[in-house]
């Protein structure tokens, strides 16, 4: 074990980069960071393809290639097709066109897959040849109101920010000089207009969301380097919805119905977005304090909200929005980029590996408006949500809630995928987020290298890497590799080559500084633990690792063609998912104790494991532990009843008995918050 600096071969442990504001000239000679005045970045996005899916991971892709994402142009043909109003067709206009390309793009070029790509190129040349004389881009009529398309508010700035990441993504991709041009003149419309027309103009939007407007017009003052766009990023920060004070002295986080789900998702990142510009570290704070409070009060452990569409507390059985886990994903990923903390590296897993499989079916066909913890029916009937489709919003069908999710849940995996790694400052690279994948980039003195990622992870306790260089010829290089020590791991470990290099606390990201050789191997050990949190009325959640543990509970699936039962704005079909084995259970007291939970949860891991993970059958591990069925706790309106408080000592149990947990992600039906009895 060496944990002392030695001649050629240093480790650095740091948590997160100190930021001064004087330190605005960035030191990597092989990828763009930000420009003066703006902050330095710690870590850089790769260009988009840099990074290669592998394992569980590719075949989670190309589920959706096969299914939804690949597909719907003509499974949601209605607003997808050549009618929508970004292909110049006189259907619809708004968000869900621009949000269904948001995810296929980059799904397209991650797998470096040109029927995909060929779906892409038509809205894409679409809208860089839509440019008016004076800017504006994109759809510019409003018509008359038509069944299951949203016609109206074409000029409203909020789908232009979901198109403008489009053309972000397609330039790192292709390096297109159009989009600049665009962009450039789009941006100098905006300038002019805004003041006369904010970005509430419209609809409400636009100015919840303006920090994806922001976060565009920095990514392009980095190229050109022209002023007007810190103007314009001053104007649209003070146009957007005032994240930061409504975070650091607002009540809204304490609220119930105070906040739109995703807006709050979408949100969380402005501040941090404009602390590139502003440099005042209140508005990372606000983003902290934001956090800690959403915990207190609305907070899932998957790392969202109680939020059906407004915030509704931490009730198990309220709902959450897809829409959200992906926005969320979105702007942890934007916020560990800027800031390199820790903290949302491992609360953006903690939604990547729980909520967001398990809103989606397996082969990708059908997904949840809303998703409950406490999930033990899916069927149509209206529950307790504060937004209600006519009992369809937990069905699991193409349209069924509402249709803005079909076109917003594409880009949860691919966008995670493109975060695995980073383009470090210090011209070395970063590991902050693990799955199977490998990467090709240029550390050093412009040096191309390739990492090949080997892993099961989140299932698995080690991550291991191998480094090649492209130019076979060049046998050495220094730089650093940064690594990411999760905060649940007590304690993790390092090897080199076969050899122990070193442990360290949980907590923190390490920097692995040295002269590394063609063919090294970096081996990571991050031993998981099962522990208990408790969370909503006092109740018990298993967690081990980064993934959260539910009771697994048989399942019925049946699909249910439209009849007179199901309007026809929600599809012509969905599923339903019945129980077929008890759910009513407590976990015992005694067995959460810190000192037993080890041994009384029983960690089973399969040895035949299955390429997709995501499922109760192929669900790589299994928790057993014992439980007892508290026989008045029964279905209320559909849902698991109220939850009751903990610890129960009065209430008639049955017997003790065993009960099999698995990963979050793995179920459909469920109980992940847990009633404790003493009895």
């Amino acid at each position: 074990m060496k944990n002392v600096l030695l001649s050629g071969l240093m480790l650095v442990c740091f948590v997160g980069f100190a930021q001064s504001p004087l330190n605005h000239q960035s030191s990597n000679m092989n990828y763009m960071n930000n420009r003066r005045p703006l902050v330095v970045k710690p870590y850089m996005q790769l260009p988009l393809g840099s990074i290669e899916p592998e394992g569980w991971l590719k075949e989670q892709l190309l589920r959706m290639k096969h299914g939804m994402t690949g597909n719907l142009d003509s499974l949601y043909a209605t607003v997808m097709g050549h009618r929508n109003g970004w292909l110049g067709g006189d259907g619809d206009v708004w968000e869900r066109g621009p949000y269904w390309i948001d995810g296929l793009l980059p799904l397209a070029y991650i797998l470096n897959d040109q029927e995909l790509k060929d779906k892409v190129e038509p809205w894409v040349e679409w809208a860089l040849n839509s440019q008016q004389p004076d800017g504006y881009f994109g759809p510019a009529e409003d018509r008359e109101p038509e069944f299951g398309l949203q016609r109206t508010n074409a000029r409203d700035w909020w789908p232009k920010m979901v198109m403008l990441k489009v053309l972000q993504q397609h330039y790192d991709a292709t390096q297109d000089e159009r989009v600049i041009q665009v962009m450039t003149n789009y941006f100098k419309y905006q300038l002019k207009t805004l003041p006369e027309q904010p970005l509430g103009n419209w609809t409400f939007w636009g100015q919840r969301r303006g920090g994806d407007n922001l976060m565009v017009v920095y990514w392009l003052y980095n190229i050109t380097g022209d002023e007007f766009l810190l103007e314009l990023g001053d104007l649209i920060h003070a146009q957007t919805f005032d994240w930061t004070n409504v975070f650091l002295t607002g009540d809204h986080l304490s609220s119930t119905f105070s906040l739109h789900c995703v807006n709050l998702a979408q949100g969380m990142k402005e501040p941090i977005i404009f602390y590139q510009q502003s440099q005042d570290n209140k508005h990372i704070e606000a983003v902290k304090k934001a956090m800690e409070d959403i915990r207190r009060t609305h907070g899932w452990p998957t790392g969202l909200y109680g939020g059906d569409e407004l915030l509704h507390s931490g009730n198990p059985t309220q709902g959450s929005e897809l829409c959200t886990a992906v926005e969320m994903m979105f702007s942890l990923e934007k916020m560990l980029e800027i800031t390199g903390d820790l903290q949302w590296a491992d609360h953006l897993e903690r939604v990547a590996f729980n909520a967001l499989p398990t809103q989606i079916t397996d082969e990708f066909d059908a997904r949840q408006y809303y998703q409950q913890l406490n999930q033990v029916m899916i069927t149509n009937q209206e529950r307790n949500f504060v937004t209600c489709y006519h009992g369809t919003d937990q069905l699991m069908g193409l349209l069924t809630g509402y249709p803005c999710c079909t076109s917003n849940l594409h880009q949860g995996w691919p966008k995670f995928t493109q975060n695995l790694w980073y383009a470090t400052e210090d011209n070395g690279v970063a590991a902050l987020l693990y799955s199977p994948s490998k990467v090709k980039l240029k550390v050093a003195d412009n040096v191309p290298i390739e990492i090949e990622e080997h892993t099961f992870y989140p299932f698995e306790e080690e991550v291991r890497f191998k480094i090649t260089f492209a130019d076979k010829n060049r046998k050495s290089a220094a730089f650093p590799f940064h690594l990411k020590i999760p905060s649940w791991c007590k304690t993790g470990a390092v090897y080199i080559n076969g050899e122990k290099f070193g442990e360290y606390a949980g907590n923190q990201i390490i920097k692995l500084s040295r002269t590394w050789k063609d063919g090294d191997k970096v081996s990571l050990s991050l031993p998981m633990r099962v522990i208990s949190s408790r969370w909503y009325e006092r109740s018990a959640v298993v967690e081990r690792g980064p993934l959260v543990y539910a009771l697994k509970i048989g399942e019925k699936w049946e699909k249910i063609s439209r009849g007179n039962d199901v309007n026809e704005r929600y599809g012509d079909w969905y599923f339903e998912v019945y129980p077929t084995t008890p759910w009513n259970y407590c976990l015992l007291e005694e067995s959460l104790k810190e000192d037993n939970i080890e041994k009384e949860f029983t960690v089973t891991k399969k040895k035949q494991l299955d390429n997709y993970p995501w499922s109760p059958e192929s669900s790589p591990i299994e928790i057993k532990a014992k439980g007892k069925r508290m026989h008045d706790w029964k279905l209320y309106n559909g849902s698991a009843g109220p939850l009751p408080f903990s610890v129960q000592y009065q209430a008639e149990m049955s017997e003790e008995e065993e009960i099999i947990l698995i990963p979050y992600g793995c179920t459909n039906l469920r109980i992940t918050e847990f009633p404790v009895t003493r009895d």
